[in-house]
């Protein structure tokens, strides 16, 4: 009877996973995804068969590491959407996506990295990229933003927000936030006057 009921792992297992999981989104946040997986190990104080053992690949560490900030940055979305007023759900959208790719950086390589072998990944990150869509056009319809803006022009700026470095996580948090003021003041419409 025994031999029909799944096998849960064993406590320190999942002691292992989570302590390599969390390595990895220390050192992926600070350092990048060009990290080898050894220094992910030595962080985790686990050995590198532990670590390959749970994960097999660089890109399943990746992707498992950041599921859950991919749900982050979709309830980020999701809030600018239900924003009433579609400019300013989209501008807050903005703040709060850049302020979390600052602080992670391996997120935001992660997010706009291909990983064809994980499935749930890329569909997060493409139904993230749709509803962002969504809020842009809806924010574009206000008449509020710029006729001349395109979705590229979100992906330019959260790709210029990840080259934020700062001496500490508060100044480049600080320095995110400027950027993104300046950026959704790029992308505002001009009045017809001062055109």
């Amino acid at each position: 009877m025994d031999e029909h009921l799944p096998r849960l792992p064993r406590s320190d297992a999942r002691d292992n996973r989570e302590r390599i999981l969390t390595a990895a989104r220390d050192v992926f946040a600070t350092d990048g995804l060009a990290v080898p997986m050894r220094v992910v190990a030595r962080r985790a104080e686990v050995g590198p068969a532990t670590l390959y053992r749970h994960f097999p690949t660089k890109e399943q560490l990746i992707t498992e590491a950041f599921t859950g900030q991919m749900r982050v940055c979709a309830d980020i979305v999701a809030a600018g959407l239900a924003d009433p007023d579609p400019w300013r759900g989209f501008r807050v959208a903005i703040e709060h996506l850049c302020e979390m790719h600052v602080r992670d950086r391996g997120f935001t390589a992660a997010f706009m990295s291909a990983f064809p072998d994980s499935v749930d990944f890329v569909a997060a990150r493409a139904d993230s990229m749709s509803a962002m869509a969504d809020l842009l056009r809806r924010a574009k319809e206000t008449g509020r933003m710029r006729a001349d803006v395109v979705f590229d022009d979100i992906v330019l700026i959260l790709m210029a927000n990840s080259g934020i470095r700062a001496a500490t996580e508060a100044a480049a948090v600080a320095a995110s936030r400027r950027f993104a003021t300046l950026a959704i003041q790029g992308l505002r419409a001009l009045p017809a006057d001062a055109a």
